[in-house]
């Protein structure tokens, strides 16, 4: 009788290496919880708004009893319900821990162009027609957005501007996603770096960290203490998180029990901004449901109110009455989902899409009774930073 085969070890890989091994068309996807890199389409997942963690399920079961080991579900969600997504199950998944800090990448050595869209002053009469409907109607929130494309003269170096965004904030959730459509003449991809946590699973552990209410980081020490200060007594960036804890809060209610919801917000920082934050946990009261999967929780959460506004559907059809350019992906989803059900998804925002030459970076701000429409446009100038940054354009929007 032949002795049974020993398990094959299982690979070891540092999270250095998996950013290293990026190439245009994986997913990648870090942050303080680990590295995951994944290559090639084995299964995609096609399902409505609603049905897609229910679609996800059933397909990771089925490649579980083909034999895959460790499958997972990564990909896109964009903002509107009839926004595409890329989600899939990859051929090949690769996970390590979390990255750390290291040297500077090179920057990409490029001569830019960049132009707003809208023009500036467009997107401020934006904001004053919302704040009209404010004063006059039913919407309380509003979050719009605008865009910058930047423009080389050579395709961009995708790889290269991952890594400098994951070495700029290896805290940060980062991600590059393939989001090509159908005749598209050249790979797009979706990359960013996200301050913003919207829902993790592990076991019966369930997390968000939903953010709005900010100010730009200071070059001191002295002045982000007062601006740090500045942001906690703020009437109507308090208001404007409120709004949003809330509806995270209630959403989470629905699925969990013992829910820990913060009485007051602290502020976090990233390179670039400091943001009023509010970090929810529950535990889930049936974590077997695939309706209380990381991506079910997800697509329950979104859009929240740090991206959209309140109420939703009245704030949601605004966003579409008042931004000239469609958000795509911008305000969506990314992250990923294993057959357990656990996993990280992420809003998607402080990102870009690229298309060969051009960057186009997403930014908005949140509107609120007693928001300044100028004020508004120098805070989504400032969450331009951290593409900016990594693109060596500081200070360019």
């Amino acid at each position: 009788m032949s002795s049974p085969a020993p398990p094959r070890p299982r690979p070891v890989h540092q999270a250095a290496d998996l950013l290293a091994a990026y190439l245009p068309g994986s997913f990648y996807y870090s942050s303080a919880r680990g590295s995951l890199l994944a290559d090639g389409v084995y299964s995609p997942v096609h399902a409505a708004p609603g049905a897609r963690a229910r679609a996800a399920a059933e397909i990771l079961d089925a490649v579980l009893v083909a034999g895959v080991a460790e499958p997972v579900v990564a990909g896109a969600i964009g903002f509107r319900p009839d926004a595409p997504s890329s989600l899939v199950v990859p051929a090949v998944v690769r996970r390590a821990g979390p990255p750390k800090a290291s040297g500077p990448v090179p920057p990409l050595g490029e001569t830019w162009s960049v132009t707003p869209r809208p023009a500036p002053e467009v997107y401020t009469t934006a904001v004053a027609r919302a704040l009209d409907e404010i004063r006059d109607g039913d919407l309380r929130k509003i979050v719009l957005a605008r865009c910058l494309d930047v423009t080389g003269g050579d395709p961009v170096a995708v790889p290269r501007l991952l890594a400098r965004l994951v070495h700029a904030d290896p805290a940060a959730h980062a991600f590059a996603v393939d989001v090509s459509a159908p005749g598209d003449p050249v790979t797009r991809t979706l990359l960013g770096a996200s301050p913003e946590l919207l829902v993790s699973r592990r076991g019966r552990i369930v997390t968000a960290n939903p953010l709005a209410g900010s100010r730009p980081r200071a070059g001191d020490d002295a002045e982000n203490a007062r601006r740090i200060s500045e942001l906690l007594a703020s009437e109507k960036d308090r208001a404007e998180h409120a709004h949003v804890a809330a509806q995270v809060a209630e959403v989470l209610g629905r699925f969990c029990t013992d829910l820990d919801v913060p009485a007051e917000p602290e502020v976090i920082g990233t390179p670039t901004m400091w943001h009023l934050s509010s970090r929810i946990s529950g535990r889930l009261a049936d974590a077997d449901d695939a309706g209380s999967s990381a991506l079910a929780l997800a697509e329950s959460l979104h859009p929240t109110p740090a991206v959209c506004g309140v109420p939703t559907g009245l704030a949601r059809d605004t966003i579409g009455a008042l931004e000239p350019e469609d958000r795509g992906y911008y305000a969506g989803l990314v992250g990923w989902t294993d057959p357990s059900g656990d996993g990280e998804w992420v809003v998607t925002i402080r990102c870009a899409e690229v298309r060969d030459r051009t960057v186009r970076l997403f930014a908005g701000a949140g509107v609120v009774a007693g928001s300044d429409p100028e004020a508004e446009l120098a805070e989504t100038g400032a969450k331009f930073g951290t593409l900016l940054r990594a693109l060596g354009l500081e200070g360019a929007a």
